[in-house]
């Protein structure tokens, strides 16, 4: 009766870590995008502390080349890390592995200064991904 409880209850932490994102087992979770536009500006993509804490994060672009200026990282203790990028990411792309200081490190939001190479009101997508 124990070994079913147990399995039961294995089943059961699977299930809600998969349902809130959250995967203990080092792979990439999704924790925010963004549409981006051919201007200059800044954007920020909210993570919150419920989110768990994460080793690294990475950038993933699709459907248009972006630049990046600046990129900050925003931790929930008040500590900010600034990520240097400076480069174009095309689409289908990706940022290197971001280490975050510190180890696991609890995200409050990521900003970043971009401009898409997008044309006609076309846009971009900026996905930003964690892991632990």
């Amino acid at each position: 009766m124990s070994l079913r409880l147990l399995g039961a209850c294995a089943i059961l932490l699977a299930t809600t870590a998969c349902a809130t994102g959250q995967r203990a087992d080092g792979t990439w979770v999704r924790l925010g995008e963004r549409t981006v536009t051919d201007r200059l500006e800044g954007d920020r993509i909210v993570v919150g502390a419920a989110r768990g804490e994460f080793l690294e994060i990475k950038l993933l672009v699709r459907r248009a080349p972006v630049d990046f200026y600046e990129v900050v990282v925003l931790y929930a203790n008040g500590d900010r890390q600034q990520v240097s990028i400076r480069r174009t990411i095309a689409a289908g792309g990706e940022t290197r592995a971001i280490d975050l200081l510190g180890r696991y490190r609890t995200i409050r939001a990521v900003e970043f200064l971009y401009d898409a190479n997008t044309m006609a009101g076309r846009t971009a997508t900026v996905r930003l991904l964690g892991r632990r």
